[in-house]
């Protein structure tokens, strides 16, 4: 069968592939238009493997959350180039990731593939973006928070940096409403590692005062008043690493404990943070 140049134009409007591709794909499947972009999305496929020792620190994080804020997904896709994460199809892929996942019950990686969107999965979808840009595109991370409070979600611009914040109760007025948004800022902007003091775990503990003791002898301590510098520099890394120690950021005045528990005296009951998580694209 001959393959024309418009058969070949209509290939690359459809699947965005290169113009070799198309032609080398019509050929494989003797003209058959159906046959042809299944055989782009497998060789997409498959050339992953061959991009996979390539670094793809670009990409973008996304979240989605239901109509009143107990459920909410986080999604994380990398990519090699700005170019492409910029690209409008790229970024459709993406918002349909994370709101395919959304409407799931699925909390991984592996079963979201699975997931049908349309008429096709997010692995066929996947496999189509491959197939359109010659780079490595991996679903890196996804987390899905459901809640009987509330979760706020968080993109920070550019879409490179995303946080979800759960927190205990949803009666929260407007203005309690921004304080918790505040709030998802601050994880964005100050890179806490735990909520609280109970939830830094005891290796990084033991690591971080094993490097101030270090740095106490290093200054010319002896070793036990070493260890008593590096724990008043641990108190410090708690105040900095741990979220309601934290001071807050657009008042320096008041600490993340102190915006808990305005909200607490305004809801009449005690308002706690559940957990976040916070997602930045090459970390």
């Amino acid at each position: 069968m001959t393959i024309t140049p418009q058969m070949v134009k209509e290939l690359r409007e459809s699947t965005g592939a290169g113009m070799a591709d198309c032609k080398k794909a019509l050929e494989e499947t003797q003209g058959n238009f159906e046959e042809a972009v299944e055989y782009l999305r497998k060789k997409g496929a498959a050339s992953a493997a061959k991009r996979a020792d390539r670094e793809a620190n670009e990409g973008l994080v996304l979240t989605a959350a239901n109509s009143d804020n107990t459920k909410a997904v986080l999604v994380e896709v990398t990519c090699e180039t700005d170019f492409v994460a910029k690209n409008a199809d790229y970024i459709s892929y993406v918002e349909t990731v994370a709101n395919t996942l959304l409407n799931s019950d699925v909390t991984t990686k592996e079963e979201l593939l699975n997931l049908k969107a349309g008429n096709e999965t997010i692995q066929d979808l996947h496999n189509g973006i491959l197939a359109k840009f010659s780079e490595k595109i991996d679903i890196n991370r996804v987390v899905v928070y459901q809640s009987a409070g509330y979760i706020e979600s968080y993109i920070h611009g550019g879409s490179k940096l995303g946080v979800l914040l759960d927190v205990s109760s949803n009666k929260l007025s407007d203005s309690s409403k921004q304080t918790v948004k505040d709030i998802a800022m601050q994880i964005a902007a100050m890179r806490p590692i735990a909520v609280d003091r109970n939830g830094v775990d005891s290796a990084t503990l033991d690591k971080e005062k094993e490097i101030y003791i270090e740095q106490a002898i290093q200054e010319g301590k002896k070793a036990d008043i070493a260890e008593k510098v590096a724990m008043g520099r641990v108190e410090k890394f708690y105040k900095e690493s741990c979220l309601v120690e934290q001071v807050f950021v657009k008042d320096s005045k008041k600490t993340i404990t102190d915006l808990l528990k305005e909200i607490s005296s305004e809801i009449g009951e005690e308002f706690k943070i559940n957990r976040f998580e916070r997602i930045s694209i090459g970390e």
